[in-house]
């Protein structure tokens, strides 16, 4: 595969500018913080193919229902995230002649996103005509101060004679989504001063909270400031300077950004834009930086995965973690983390399962509990609109969505929306796992045991009794695998359902006389579960001895990937949806998911042979798959081939294995890199509340290391060819296990 940008340790660049590679380009070089977010797309206007996108955190819009065969039971609409006020448009002339680099001649292109302090820069020298000018663009989003965004453009005449520069700075509502279904835009402008703008998400026929931005420019520039022009949608500033042969000029363009979901109306906006603005007035462009790249230092201090012997391996471990930081540090309980974050349009930037499958993990292990724990708090948060997804299919208790931003469904996909519903017991698993890594019975003693309950009751209401078996089973769903729909006995779904009705049982027997009297949990209601736990129906083949995937799966033409001719794959984008179906083809890891999940549950022998029997059938076309292969693969000492899915997961977007990254990058798959450097390579575990490690070096590498937050203490691990060297950077004595052999750690300074 063709690579666009450089092998650094540090920084994503490329010295090359190939207007076919733009969109790429733009998703690998976006920035966050949490708070907010934007593709790399130029400041200045680009007349060539170009996906412009910044979004809000937790502002979206009910885009209409693509459905046309609507049934009792769908979701009302497809909830999406909408591209935010166009806030960092800088618009350039020099002698007055627009800069557009799909027209203009340029040399000495550089695009530089420099994850260690989280800086995107741009550089390039203007060849029009007798011009020589270098141009550089810069900007941040600080992560000191969330809602504040930070550009500097710097110009330098390289020539002999003056050139006239004219920028063109605006706050620019004229935006709209690619992907959208509504010829309307979705702003409506309130507001707009010269230094302002106030705009509101347009109207809805579905009753969801409209939304409401406010964004306020400031500027520090020696250039001089013109006319300000105002128009319906759009504020724009005029500045311009001759430059002299030899000289430099810079123009700062600071945005705070600020909305609905922290001041109700338009009076608090405003003020709180004032004072935002008020408080950096008096820093300098150095000064902001500082505090952004601090914030930087401090989270790569904890959480920084060192890899000597492959940059490639380097590269990947951080870009994952960037994006990832970039898109969700914990600050805010009621934010979470979309499959695209704020990179792009698609899966419409809501929650999905992948959060407690995959970035709970990553989460427990390089922050502070906190941070998991209001990503649980965010679930418990939403039962409400959990209880309306359960009846809306005449079921009881909670059935959490599979695609939301307020707890309400909004997916548009059946067999995505309500066949997908192994997510309740993904998130009855995180509140389990949470408790396993941290030891904290806080959340799961009281609202942890509220959702269990209501998982526990939905799953009580939705399995069937065949009375012909003698089991219980579960008819008409889609596993992790949705290249699988409408399945009976779906194995990964049937496990969680019986495992989650199980956990919920052993919390009940923890929680105080008054939490369990609110739950009001009926002895015959235990009865029933504790019945359909011990008659559960989970598939397997004596023959091959591996737990089948769902009812008829090995009826199928059973052929391996590696029989699917080269040009075919990937079969999501060169076979009809019916010949997916039809196929034996996995998607993402199934059977094997719930063997990642339940690693220590299972014997040796079971992983063996499920893996190597489904492993083969799987063309890894979710972002997901390759990290849980990458674990078990080196469970399994399948050494080569956990390395092989770790390079898969680590650069899946820097060298767009699955051709999909132009539209946004795969935040939550990012977690892959930890998963399969800490619990595959490392061979990280926590049971019967005892870290333990299996460490393993990979032959391409030299050594690697990484911190992990485990209860209250931080431990760098370091693998090497000498062996295993631990050691305590914070908190109390701790024993750990290393390849079975326990060892105290302790604090030696």
């Amino acid at each position: 595969m063709k690579r666009i940008f450089d092998i650094t340790p540090w920084h994503v660049v490329t010295t090359e500018f190939k207007p076919e590679n733009k969109r790429l380009q733009e998703s690998m070089t976006s920035l966050g913080n949490g708070y907010m977010g934007m593709r790399g797309f130029f400041e200045e206007d680009y007349s060539g193919d170009s996906l412009p996108g910044i979004y809000l955190g937790g502002v979206w819009y009910p885009d209409k229902t693509r459905v046309g065969w609507w049934k009792n039971g769908y979701p009302e609409y497809f909830g999406k995230v909408i591209n935010a006020v166009n806030f960092i448009k800088i618009n350039v002339q020099l002698n007055g002649k627009s800069l557009d680099l799909a027209k203009t001649r340029f040399t000495d292109f550089k695009l530089d996103l420099d994850m260690q302090r989280g800086v995107l820069t741009r550089s390039f020298v203007v060849t029009e005509d007798d011009l020589r000018v270098a141009v550089t663009f810069e900007r941040f989003l600080s992560a000191a101060q969330k809602e504040l965004s930070v550009q500097k453009v710097t110009f330098k005449n390289l020539a002999d004679a003056p050139v006239k520069i004219a920028l063109a700075s605006a706050l620019d509502a004229n935006v709209k989504n690619e992907d959208a279904n509504y010829d309307e835009k979705f702003w409506e402008v309130h507001q707009v001063s010269a230094d302002s703008l106030i705009a509101e998400t347009m109207p809805n026929n579905f009753g969801t909270p409209r939304f409401t931005s406010g964004m306020q420019v400031s500027y520090v520039t020696d250039l001089t400031a013109g006319t300000v022009d105002q128009q319906a949608a759009a504020t724009t500033a005029h500045f311009e300077r001759d430059l002299a042969a030899g000289a430099t000029a810079t123009f700062e363009k600071r945005v705070v950004v600020v909305t609905s979901r922290d001041y109700d109306g338009d009076a608090a906006l405003i003020t709180a834009m004032a004072r935002l603005t008020n408080q950096t007035a008096s820093q300098s462009y150095a000064d902001l930086l500082a505090a952004h790249t601090q914030v930087w230092a401090d989270r790569w201090r904890q959480s920084d995965i060192r890899i000597e012997g492959d940059t490639a391996a380097q590269q990947g471990m951080r870009f994952n973690l960037f994006e990832l930081f970039s898109t969700y540090y914990g600050d805010d309980p009621r934010l979470n983390i979309g499959p695209k974050g704020f990179t792009g349009e698609k899966y419409g930037g809501a929650t999905y399962w992948d959060t407690e499958a995959f970035a709970v993990p990553v989460y427990l292990g390089i922050t502070k509990p906190e941070v998991t724990r209001n990503l649980l708090m965010y679930r418990y948060k939403q039962l409400d609109g959990a209880y309306v997804n359960a009846q809306q299919q005449g079921l009881k208790g909670a059935l959490f969505p599979m695609v939301t931003f307020n707890g309400i469904e909004c997916h548009n996909e059946w067999e995505i929306t309500f066949e997908e519903i192994h997510r309740n017991g993904d998130i009855a698993f995180a509140i389990y796992n949470y408790t396993r890594y941290t030891g904290d019975k806080s959340y799961v003693l009281h609202e942890g045991s509220k959702v269990l309950t209501e998982i526990s009751r939905f799953w009580a209401d939705r399995v069937h009794f065949s009375k012909r078996n003698g089991q219980y089973m579960i008819h008409g769903v889609t596993g992790p695998d949705e290249y699988e729909n409408n399945v009976d006995n779906n194995f990964n779904t049937n496990y969680l359902a019986r495992w989650s009705l199980a956990y919920t049982l052993e919390v009940l027997k923890e929680v105080s006389p008054e939490q369990a009297q609110q739950l009001g949990v009926s002895d015959a209601e235990k009865a029933h579960w504790q019945d359909i736990i011990g008659r559960m129906y989970l598939p397997y083949d004596k023959d091959l001895d591996i737990f089948v995937q769902h009812d008829g799966y090995l009826d199928k033409d059973l052929e391996p990937v590696a029989a699917i001719p080269a040009d075919q794959l990937p079969i999501n984008q060169h076979w009809s949806w019916d010949h997916i179906l039809r196929s034996p083809y996995i998607k993402q890891g199934d059977v094997l998911q719930i063997m990642y999940d339940f690693i220590d549950r299972f014997t040796p022998e079971q992983l063996k042979h499920n893996f190597d029997f489904y492993e083969p059938m799987t063309v890894h076309e979710s972002s997901l798959s390759a990290a849980i292969h990458a674990v078990l693969a080196a469970d399994l000492k399948y050494e080569d081939k956990a390395v092989e899915f770790y390079n898969r997961t680590a650069r899946l977007d820097l060298d767009n294995y699955n051709n999909d990254t132009d539209d946004g990058l795969h935040i939550t798959s990012m977690t892959g890199g930890w998963i399969a450097m800490v619990q595959g390579f490392a061979g990280m575990r926590v049971k019967d509340d005892t870290l333990s490690y299996k460490p393993f070096l990979p032959k391409q590498w030299t050594k690697y290391s990484f911190r992990q937050v485990f209860r209250g203490r931080v431990i760098e691990v370091t693998v090497d060819a000498q062996g295993t060297h631990l050691e305590l950077i914070d908190g109390a004595p701790l024993d750990v296990v290393v390849n079975g052999q326990t060892q105290t750690l302790a604090r030696t300074k």
